[in-house]
């Protein structure tokens, strides 16, 4: 990790932040809680004013005069939580329009309600970020933390930064932030069940979402499943990884995979306490899936773009973890948790290579062994050495 002098760790984020601020007079951040986005917004603008509209009484004081307040610290303000108080995108609006000179950074941890406000007031006059938990490169690759150890700690800067346990951070995240949102967004009058719903999606990390199934298991409605599925999405708990869909003569399945935005929670969540339970665990191998899928998600988010990722799987269960879709251009990845090489980590790749023909320019197999390996057509890659472009 990258201190500057004040001792904060540099995001890789930030390079985008300092090229967008120049051009746009809103910045947007959104990503989970806790996530460092604060720290990133009051250390790129250190003379911007700062308001949290978590704070209650914060948000009276501000409504009593809102447009008073907002041209008070036109020259610079840092609005954290804003999806609050959705009353002030429209404020925004019309100073931003008679002043373009004003500046104005917006962070939120409800991915729907802060978008629906931009969407609505803000278009194009805003820029919109993400800010998801340290990445592999953030923390460091080459820290001397073993696999288990960086799956099981996650991305959540407290742990890293302050040396927080992670099970102390994932236990308050999730009585604090989860179920709070969740009581905020959807009327759940048993939240045992939800409780069991998203325990329930951490055991089906890099599977398919199946909706029904899920239904009958904990015995609510399908459309009560989506409407929860979307809840956690909203609030950066979790994400769907869409199927690949191209005319290449297959029936190929049309459900997303899950996975979630920390493993660290994941873990959390499905019970592992310490790095031996998670090295003999059967969901291991998902962990380390979902570790290696987020990384590109999470390099996505930090060039400002948004994700280019698929899955691939047809009827006949011929599956490839993750594509990586540039243009015309397609790129492969199989996903190994194995510390040895098999010659049989390839078959997938070659199989995609020949459906889809020459729009694949590279294939290869990600895994957590020691050394790389390559070939004419495949690489074997150990995931720390991944390069994401």
């Amino acid at each position: 990790m990258s201190k500057s002098k004040t001792g904060f760790l540099q995001r890789q984020l930030h390079s985008e932040l300092v090229r967008l601020s120049g051009l746009y007079t809103v910045m947007v951040i959104t990503g989970p809680r806790q996530s460092g986005k604060t720290s990133l917004c009051k250390h790129q603008f250190p003379d911007y004013h700062y308001v949290n509209l978590e704070n209650p009484s914060i948000r009276e004081q501000i409504l009593t005069a809102p447009k008073a307040f907002l041209e008070q610290y036109a020259d610079g303000l840092i609005i954290d939580e804003a999806q609050h108080l959705p009353e002030l995108f429209s404020y925004i609006q019309v100073i931003v329009d008679e002043n373009e000179q004003t500046k104005f950074v917006l962070t939120g941890s409800s991915n729907f309600s802060l978008l629906q406000g931009i969407t609505q007031s803000l278009a194009g006059r805003a820029v919109v970020l993400t800010l998801l938990p340290f990445s592999l490169k953030e923390i460091g690759q080459n820290i001397d933390k073993s696999t288990d150890k960086l799956m099981l700690n996650g991305g959540y800067p407290a742990v890293w930064a302050k040396n927080i346990p992670i099970q102390d951070v994932a236990q308050n995240y999730y009585n604090t932030y989860i179920e709070r949102d969740v009581r905020q967004l959807l009327n759940i009058k048993d939240i045992t069940r939800f409780q069991t719903f998203i325990k329930l999606c951490a055991g089906r990390i890099g599977t398919e979402f199946n909706a029904s199934s899920l239904s009958n298991e904990i015995g609510v409605s399908v459309p009560t499943i989506q409407e929860w599925l979307s809840v956690l999405e909203a609030s950066y708990v979790l994400f769907r990884l869409p199927p690949f869909f191209k005319n290449i003569g297959k029936r190929l399945v049309k459900s997303p995979k899950i996975y979630f935005y920390d493993t660290g929670l994941a873990c959390f969540l499905l019970g592992i306490e310490n790095e031996q339970q998670l090295t003999t665990h059967p969901l291991r191998g998902a962990v380390f899936e979902n570790m290696v899928v987020l990384e590109f998600f999470k390099n996505r988010y930090n060039q400002g773009k948004l994700p280019n990722l698929y899955f691939y799987r047809d009827k006949s269960q011929n599956e490839v973890d993750l594509i990586e879709e540039k243009g015309t251009q397609l790129f492969a990845y199989e996903i190994k948790s194995a510390k040895i090489f098999t010659k049989g980590f390839v078959r997938n790749l070659d199989y995609f290579r020949k459906v889809a023909g020459d729009d694949v320019v590279s294939t290869q197999v990600i895994y957590d062994g020691e050394n790389d390996i390559y070939s004419l057509e495949n690489g074997m890659v150990n995931f720390r050495n991944m390069k994401l472009t």
